[in-house]
């Protein structure tokens, strides 16, 4: 399966949880910048607000693409454990130092006007345009799960068959509409997949 682009996935993703339309205590909360094209057309198809979380993939040194963790918003970190041991600790410490204050950047410009983040007691689909390694996804449920809502479901167009293994006990409910059998790249899985940028992601926020 493959997707033509962001909007036919999030599309394909709104008809899915369709059983969450309209509901009052259901928030959709994507993770930039892709998840957020996402994010904006399952939130408008269901009736319910928009709103983000901002993780941040600590890549491995020799390779900005493969991810060995990543961070919550505060800095907590997901690590892949094999990994871990033959990563310089210096540069993980300045890797973090510098996630967090991009996250802090996008967090300030995405939602910019928008009242404090309010997830208590609510059911939050958490959107992205696929999971990889899975360490970003993670991350935003653990952001999440501090906020203390009432259920947290992981929603995506693509992942790798173990995906919801290693999520199961942090979300209640994970929602995949693709699994290949082999997995690369997520844009592989799409026909369109262009990159998206911060002047795009503040626009879906204001709409």
């Amino acid at each position: 399966m493959t997707f033509r682009d962001r909007e036919d996935a999030g599309r394909k993703l709104a008809a899915i949880l369709g059983h969450h339309r309209g509901k009052p205590d259901t928030i959709v909360v994507a993770l930039p910048r892709g998840g957020v094209v996402l994010g904006r057309i399952v939130a408008d198809e269901l009736g319910v607000p928009l709103d983000l979380v901002v993780p941040r993939k600590i890549a491995a040194p020799e390779n900005d693409e493969y991810a060995i963790g990543a961070i919550t918003e505060t800095g907590e970190a997901v690590w892949n454990p094999g990994e871990m041991p033959r990563v310089n600790k210096a540069y993980l410490a300045g890797e973090i130092k510098k996630e967090i204050d991009e996250a802090a950047r996008r967090l300030k410009l995405y939602r910019k006007g928008m009242p404090p983040r309010d997830l208590k007691g609510k059911t939050v689909i958490v959107v992205d345009d696929g999971i990889a390694t899975g360490f970003t996804m993670l991350a935003a449920v653990r952001t999440i799960k501090k906020e203390r809502p009432k259920k947290i479901v992981v929603a995506v167009p693509v992942a790798p068959a173990d995906a919801d293994a290693a999520l199961q006990s942090e979300a209640d409910e994970i929602v995949i509409l693709f699994t290949p059998p082999s997995f690369g790249a997520i844009g592989a899985f799409y026909e369109t997949f262009p990159q998206v940028d911060d002047q795009a992601v503040a626009s879906l926020m204001k709409q």
